[in-house]
């Protein structure tokens, strides 16, 4: 069987995305009887509430928090994550996103001018997108919802899915597949439709059974946060240090005998033990969590990084990098965060703001301040320094959140430029 496929689902309010959940759970036979029987509304299934969980969720008809769903086929594993469509909840999407295989980006054909072949997108759908490349998700596919509610299905689905092919031409977007859907009804969800709208591709599952699930980035030299150090001082063993130092590989491949050095403080050791998340001796990990024994006792702290000692990591003070911002109150310059990276904290002063990303236009503006929701190039020095990639060479030396000293709320998302 091929490696599960973490997706979510993202696009603007009310566009189907719990439905769409709701149905694939449903008909992939997910769900059991009795949960089926507890989403009664007025008589009727409402797949809607199968994600929907928390209180304020159902009383207010709408997505808040995202909802991990698990199911399976006969060929593949799925962990599903139904992200919110409201702009107060984008915080939530790139959390979800930030993981994400794939992603489905939902199109409500009847919010749309869908008789324009020059039609407007919806700016969440837009929003949404963008944050899709940001956040590098490799697949993406858009399913355009509801065309059973339009008077000519197939000249809404040519016209929407000809303004999305060119917004996402403008964006830089690679797209994936296109597939005309009624989430509702199950219409090419799990069931082909054939012809409907013109449409007579595969059906949105098999598109998802095809896509690839996202490679551990092997190819880059070692880099392994320590998340936690187990101390064994009782062990009489004298051959080798008597720490394990747990983490998650990420990226490069972790190996027996390999010569590392620590960040920040540069000291140099050798692996002598390589161990599973269920503490079974192997000779390598790649892209999962593992623990690691050295050679020796070298002073080593959660938050610090083990790297291959001849790689050409190194700190940086400095960066400019693309934020996502989250926190109500904007972001200004000259205002002091913490910064995480890994699992190692330190200061951060957001020297400038060099522009602000409009999602309309994709123009760079010039800007003083980032609003809640906003997305823009800034330029960060930290107080320690951080081993950083650019987020396009690595998913996750490239990336860091920031987070208010008073209030300790995250405040924004950066991928490192």
């Amino acid at each position: 069987m091929t490696n599960a496929l973490k997706f979510i689902t993202c696009g603007s309010v009310d566009d189907g995305k719990s439905t769409l959940i709701g149905r694939l759970l449903v008909d992939t036979k997910a769900v059991l009887q009795d949960h089926l029987a507890g989403v009664q509304r007025q008589g009727e299934t409402d797949l809607a509430l199968l994600t929907d969980g928390l209180s304020a969720e159902r009383e207010q008809g709408i997505t808040i928090d995202v909802a991990y769903r698990y199911f399976s086929t006969e060929t593949r594993k799925f962990i599903i994550g139904d992200a919110p469509g409201h702009e107060q909840y984008t915080r939530n999407m790139v959390t979800a996103a930030s993981s994400a295989d794939a992603a489905v980006v939902l199109v409500d054909a009847t919010k749309l001018d869908w008789k324009d072949a020059q039609l407007s997108l919806l700016p969440q759908t837009r929003r949404h997108s963008l944050l899709l490349k940001l956040l590098r998700v490799p697949s993406v596919v858009f399913a355009i919802n509801k065309l059973d509610a339009v008077d000519d299905a197939a000249l809404a689905y040519r016209n929407i899915q000809g303004a999305l092919a060119k917004f996402a031409t403008e964006a830089g977007i690679k797209v994936n597949a296109w597939v005309p859907i009624y989430a509702l009804k199950g219409w090419n969800v799990v069931d082909s439709q054939d012809h409907w709208c013109g449409y007579s591709g595969p059906n949105l599952l098999q598109i998802l059974e095809t896509l690839p699930s996202t490679p551990a980035e092997s190819e880059i030299a070692l880099s392994f946060p320590v998340q936690w150090v187990e101390k064994f001082h009782d062990s009489n063993v004298t051959s080798q240090g008597r720490r394990v130092f747990w983490g998650r590989v990420a990226t490069g491949t972790l190996r027996v005998g390999q010569a590392v050095k620590v960040f920040p403080s540069g000291q140099t050791a050798t692996v002598a033990q390589v161990l599973s998340a269920t503490r079974q001796d192997k000779s390598n990990v790649s892209g999962q969590s593992a623990g690691l024994v050295l050679d020796r006792e070298v002073d080593v702290s959660r938050g610090d990084w083990l790297v291959a000692s001849d790689s050409n990591l190194e700190g940086q003070r400095q960066i400019d990098g693309t934020v996502d911002w989250m926190d109500d109150e904007p972001l200004v310059a000259g205002r002091l965060y913490w910064a995480l990276h890994g699992h190692r904290w330190v200061k951060a002063k957001v020297q400038r703001i060099l522009h602000r990303l409009n999602i309309h236009t994709l123009a760079e503006e010039e800007a003083t301040e980032l609003p809640a929701n906003a997305v823009g190039l800034v330029t960060l020095a930290f107080q320690e320094p951080l081993m950083t990639l650019p987020f396009n060479q690595s998913r996750i030396l490239g990336a860091l959140i920031l987070v208010d000293t008073a209030s300790h709320k995250t405040s924004g998302a950066v991928l490192v430029n």
